[in-house]
């Protein structure tokens, strides 16, 4: 939820301003190259930022992506206070951000990345192909629990990026470096009381986390209709995404395949970037190829 790859901006990005609904506009970091591009949606509580280290890679492969920070996240717009946040405002910033990138783009999305992408190609159809970043329809209601937990856990936010760093660390204890300031200057802001705080809306715990219960029927239909090529990609040490509820995807997707990389938890490009990134390059070369579901054993 809160980590991040390495913040290093890819050679030839550059800066984009999407208006979205409500008045909130989304700031995003565009790389140009060839098509179709991806469409890099990243998890509740991170920034575009997330996929930094995947972004620079797709970029010497010579790919277009497009990377955004997600409404009440990051250097984007929080809704209006007359506006509550709502499963479908972010279901239609996927489509405005996919419309950026050309015809039919392939979404990467993370967790809530992932759910929202489902919704908007179940109703619009507006991506060629999808990859699926540890999330399933139905999800662990511990992993839910611990995730919450920790965001929950800093009502009055940190003194000091060094706090902000101790914390972060006892909570991925398997993570071997502890972030420096810079690397935590994307996923914090300072308050009026000098204090840092967590960069998104505090009102998103309250306005639309409650509602995502409601929602899993729905995203089981959406992955019902998928009939394009769709890769998942979870973590072995994963808290949110189980055995069983990869199965369950399985069963409702019978054409996707399934990626695990064994020593990432729900945090999988954060984790093992490379092996993500190169899970993520396999699938796009297959793309052009046969239709992944003739290449053999989906799971």
């Amino acid at each position: 939820m809160v980590h991040s790859a390495a913040a290093v901006a890819s050679p030839g990005t550059r800066p984009l301003s999407l208006a979205a609904a409500g008045g909130v506009r989304l700031e995003a970091s565009h790389v140009p190259g060839r098509g179709p591009g991806l469409l890099l949606a990243h998890g509740f509580g991170q920034t575009r930022q997330a996929w930094s280290g995947t972004q620079c890679r797709l970029a010497q492969a010579g790919h277009a992506s497009l990377a955004w920070d997600l409404r009440g996240h990051g250097e984007s717009g929080r809704n209006p206070s007359h506006l509550p946040y709502r499963g479908e405002q972010f279901v239609e910033d996927v489509v405005l951000a996919a419309a950026s990138l050309g015809p039919r783009p392939v979404l990467v999305g993370a967790s809530m990345g992932g759910l929202t992408g489902l919704m908007a190609q179940s109703r619009h159809r507006v991506f060629s192909a999808l990859v699926l970043v540890d999330i399933t329809p139905r999800w662990e209601a511990s992993g839910v629990e611990r995730i919450l937990g920790f965001m929950t856990a800093h009502p009055d936010g940190f003194d000091s990026f060094e706090h902000a760093a101790e914390e972060i660390a006892a909570y991925l204890p398997h993570r071997r470096q502890r972030k420096s300031p810079a690397q935590l200057a994307h996923l914090l802001k300072r308050r009026d009381d000098g204090r840092l705080a967590w960069h998104w809306d505090p009102r998103l715990l309250a306005e639309f986390i409650p509602s995502t219960g409601d929602l899993q029927d729905a995203i089981e239909d959406a992955c019902r209709q998928l009939d394009v090529p769709v890769l998942l990609v979870s973590g072995g040490r994963s808290d949110l995404v189980s055995d069983q509820t990869v199965a369950h995807f399985l069963e409702l997707a019978p054409h996707a395949h399934h990626v695990r990389l064994p020593e990432a938890t729900h945090m999988v490009a954060g984790d093992d970037n490379d092996a993500f990134t190169d899970a993520l390059l396999q699938f796009i070369t297959t793309l052009a190829g046969p239709h992944p579901a003739s290449l053999g054993d989906p799971r």
